[in-house]
């Protein structure tokens, strides 16, 4: 089960030096000219979760291994990508394929770094693309909605009531309102997913900073933090120039210059987390002697389903899980010590994981 967030934005803004220090690669050509990236870089990022090695050492395991999302670096949009300037169509595609948006806004300036507006206006620049995704929108549902209004006169129900969906969705998109601001049911919900909209998936806006912001932000990053709270949405801010020192440098050394630039965690940890929290994802875990792991659901999933993202036959073969809370499992010493304490559950098909299980799956195929 994968879970992808695309890193978009305009040209220069910072995309690639973002994803690089991400993967802690040099996967992207970061460089001074609108469309260094032309196919996306893609990276599977750690999830940051310290109680991952609170359980490790309570289990006596022998590896960790880490929760991981993947990161794409997707090419710079330009005005007009709607229309296919630039690289639009191969832009437009590629956010298509990923379930959020990472939206790194430019919010330094830098004569040596051009901005492929002319000037550096965050605000702008967020309005800009959300614009060109708007537009991309509403002509992939004018194209839908030809085609169903013959379904539905035929009788099918199922046309009917997407259509009725898209006849809803168009006049918002027209007056600039996202899909994803949209008010819908369980049912409508699925129509939506399988339209694929771009606006309708969830965004994040990284505030990218000089270095001497990245502690407090600065003034544009408040005015995008502003623009974020009427939308409902998150922001972080980092500065991509030191994310990317960062990465270049051994963990003590790591420690060491973030404690002269007074932070307590890179702003990639953030930006990985907020990731996350974007896709409503939580984080289950299995500890033993040979590993503990964390793994990634999305809220609301059962057990089966769970133990299918372990292997497809622990699913199949579903008997009952074991779950130990982990607030339970460290009070407790470990899993004997649940046990012995009575803190360990035997739950079966219904029961819904919650962020900090520790599940064992009991299986007969």
């Amino acid at each position: 089960m994968g879970f992808a967030c695309g890193i978009v934005g305009l040209p220069n803004v910072g995309k690639s030096t973002l994803f690089n220090a991400l993967t802690e690669s040099a996967a992207a050509e970061a460089a001074n000219y609108p469309f260094c990236t032309i196919e996306p870089n893609i990276g599977r990022v750690p999830v940051p979760d310290p109680r991952l090695e609170v359980l490790a050492r309570l289990a006596g395991s022998a590896r960790v291994v880490s929760a991981r999302l993947e990161v794409r670096d997707i090419a710079g949009l330009v005005r007009g990508a709607s229309r296919g300037e630039g690289l639009g169509n191969r832009f437009l595609a590629a956010i298509r394929e990923v379930d959020a948006i990472l939206h790194v806004l430019r919010c330094f300036e830098d004569a040596e770094v051009a901005h492929v507006e002319g000037s550096v206006d965050p605000l702008r620049d967020a309005e800009l693309v959300e614009t060109e995704l708007l537009l991309a929108d509403m002509e992939s549902l004018e194209r839908r909605r030809e085609g169903l209004v013959k379904r539905a006169r035929g009788g099918d129900g199922e046309a009917r009531a997407l259509l009725t969906l898209i006849e809803r969705l168009l006049p918002a998109l027209e007056a600039g309102t996202p899909a994803r601001a949209a008010t819908l049911d369980g049912e409508d919900r699925r129509r939506l997913r399988g339209l694929q909209l771009l606006t309708a998936k969830p965004v994040l806006y990284v505030c990218n900073v000089e270095e001497g912001a990245v502690a407090g932000g600065n003034a544009w990053s408040r005015q995008v933090a502003e623009m974020a709270a009427r939308q409902g949405a998150e922001t972080v801010v980092i500065s991509a120039a030191i994310e990317a020192e960062l990465a270049a440098l051994a963990p003590e050394e790591r420690r060491e210059y973030l404690e002269s630039l007074g932070l307590a965690e890179p702003g990639l940890h953030r930006v990985v987390r907020a990731g996350y929290r974007l896709l409503d994802l939580v984080t289950f875990f299995t500890a033993g002697p040979k590993e503990a792991r964390a793994w990634t659901v999305p809220r609301g999933t059962r057990a089966p389903e769970a133990a299918g993202v372990i292997h497809s036959d622990f699913a199949r073969g579903f008997i009952c899980a074991e779950v130990i809370a982990y607030e339970d499992y460290v009070a407790c010493g470990g899993e004997q010590g649940a046990k012995e304490a009575g803190r360990m559950r035997l739950e079966g098909r219904d029961y819904v994981i919650r962020d900090g299980d520790v599940c064992l799956f009991r299986f007969n195929v």
